[in-house]
């Protein structure tokens, strides 16, 4: 006869703490419009703060949009080249044949590397991927993120 492998004491959880829905959960059912073939775009500003590049997929929470938009400064800018980017490459991946998209994505792309290089010469690195030239400046006064000291003009 073999012998009975002794199994761990298992704890139980807290009550509530089960992974399952309470007993009158409502449950939600998202829904995401499909975007049609060449859409109308915001231009990558405005997307950024409304948090899309496209009107038709901009649907504000509880009626609560965002509508200030940033200060015109190089990380700004930076920010809204990325954002337009990303956002433009996550169309692509299920519109691959609107080239009208694909040259606005490509000319977004190298609107950034040239803005980088122009931040990076003028304010050090923006991470440890791309070193600046010379000493370690990473720690320097002051950092990409602090608004106030990086306000140009």
């Amino acid at each position: 006869m073999k012998p009975r492998m002794k199994h761990p004491t298992v704890k139980r959880r807290p009550e509530g703490c089960n992974g399952t829905l309470p007993p009158m959960a409502p449950l939600a059912n998202p829904y995401v419009p499909f975007q049609q073939e060449n859409p109308p775009q915001y231009d990558a500003r405005k997307g950024l703060i409304r948090g899309t590049m496209f009107p038709g997929l901009d649907l504000p929470f509880m009626g609560m949009s965002n509508r200030e938009e940033k200060p015109d400064t190089l990380l700004s800018q930076l920010q809204t080249l990325n954002f337009a980017i990303t956002e433009l490459s996550l169309y692509l991946d299920t519109h691959r044949e609107d080239h009208e998209a694909l040259d606005l994505y490509r000319a977004y792309q190298e609107m950034y590397v040239k803005l980088r290089k122009q931040y990076e010469e003028e304010c050090g690195p923006l991470n440890h991927m791309h070193p600046g030239e010379g000493e370690y400046r990473w720690l320097d006064d002051p950092w990409p993120w602090e608004y106030c000291a990086n306000q140009e003009g």
